[in-house]
């Protein structure tokens, strides 16, 4: 059987409202951030309510409490994705922090003038911005790995591109194209050349099981917001051993053993990345967007999605012809429910704000990711981007707005 969407759409209070006039809400922006259930909700609220203190500090109940519950999300957490320990989940406050994190700290300690560090044509703004600044400070050089027409990587040249390279960064999901890069292969592509990998997971995780263990990579980052999670919180996930060797990212409180005049130690990992107070109910809420993820089943979101992004390419493409592009692989097993679309000769941001008229919610512009607007020669797209609360009446919906849109602009 497949998800119960109905019934999932109660558990999310932003999708009973209407708006403009009673429209239902048809939220396609998941790729930006996801709706929180009432659970994570709930959650965060108990904590303000029952046990709000600090962590690792007090010796009083409920100070206790708050930190049996911000280590048990850990817990909770790096489960779901497949960690060998809790000592390896590192909390951020979103991906773009972690990678500054591992730019910041492994990078500037082991990367020197002359190194080169391998990305793609498809990444995130938050993947190469860090790079581009280290590259300014040590001299290193930045290689890309190009694209297909189809959206996927072109791995032709890679033997070449990854020779002496230092370290391959790269997404595991495309934001704008939906595609879902071939992980397992590119990290062992990286470690046969001596190499460490980094992947983005903030489209993956949410979406498609996820085992940082199983995939190889050395560093492993996400953001809680895209999945049922609240904004402020995200993670770093690296082996042990590797985050012992890494220098701290920010210094203050709890990411010390010992202070004197003279210098500091740090203490263990992972809190020796964690300086100050944490954002504790946003850790309790991702503890609980992890708990609603696993009790739903990540197999069967993954079903759901690939299903539902089938019957949005069938019948959008039906429906408009040559007169829609939407961007990135054409089978919907090779790619996540990322739709950048471009509609006849509208504008996206003319295109989104006639579809919010009709109540449906898409994102337009870049997608803070230039380099691959560039690559497919726009300036920006409408992206629709689907969740396991959404189902083909969403799609309908997606449908009838364009189709408003087109009539209302008289193509």
């Amino acid at each position: 059987m497949g998800l119960n969407v109905s019934e999932i759409k109660k558990d999310f209070p932003v999708l009973g409202q209407t708006v403009h006039d009673g429209r239902r809400i048809v939220y396609l922006d998941s790729a930006n951030t996801s709706q929180k259930p009432q659970s994570v909700i709930d959650a965060m609220g108990r904590y303000y309510e029952t046990i709000n203190a600090n962590v690792h500090r007090g010796t009083y109940k409920i100070a206790e409490e708050a930190t049996n519950a911000m280590e048990g999300a850990r817990g909770r957490v790096a489960t779901f994705l497949g960690a060998n320990s809790s000592r390896e989940l590192v909390f951020t406050k979103n991906a773009t922090e972690s990678i500054n994190l591992v730019a910041n700290t492994w990078g500037r300690s082991n990367l020197n003038e002359g190194d080169a560090v391998v990305l793609t044509m498809m990444e995130h703004h938050a993947t190469i911005v860090p790079w581009h600044m280290v590259a300014a400070e040590k001299g290193i050089e930045l290689r890309w790995i190009p694209l297909t027409a189809d959206g996927q990587l072109d791995l032709t040249d890679i033997d070449r591109l990854v020779d002496g390279a230092k370290l391959v960064s790269f997404t595991a999901m495309s934001n704008v194209l939906g595609t879902i890069n071939p992980v397992e292969r590119l990290t062992e592509i990286a470690r046969s050349a001596g190499a460490m990998s980094l992947v983005d997971g903030s489209q993956h995780v949410p979406h498609l099981a996820t085992n940082v263990a199983e995939l190889g990579a050395d560093f492993f980052v996400f953001t809680g917001h895209k999945m049922l999670g609240p904004t402020g919180i995200g993670g770093l996930w690296a082996q042990e051993e590797t985050l012992d060797a890494m220098p701290p990212f920010l210094g203050g409180g709890e990411m010390i053993l010992n202070v004197t005049t003279e210098g500091f130690t740090t203490t263990e990992i992972p809190w020796k990345f964690e300086a100050g107070t944490p954002p504790i109910a946003e850790i309790v809420g991702l503890g609980a967007a992890v708990d609603y993820l696993t009790a739903v089943g990540m197999d069967e979101i993954r079903q759901h999605e690939v299903e539902l992004t089938g019957y949005a390419l069938r019948t959008l493409h039906d429906r408009f012809g040559d007169d829609l592009t939407i961007h990135g692989p054409a089978e919907p097993a090779s790619r996540g429910g990322v739709m950048s679309i471009q509609f006849k000769d509208i504008h996206p941001h003319d295109l989104t704000q006639i579809m919010d008229q009709n109540g449906v919610c898409l994102r337009a512009g870049h997608h803070c990711a230039k380099p691959l607007m560039k690559a497919l020669g726009a300036n920006a797209t409408a992206r629709a981007s689907l969740y396991l609360y959404n189902d083909e009446a969403d799609i309908d919906a997606l449908g009838d707005a364009l189709e408003a849109s087109g009539e209302f602009f008289d193509f």
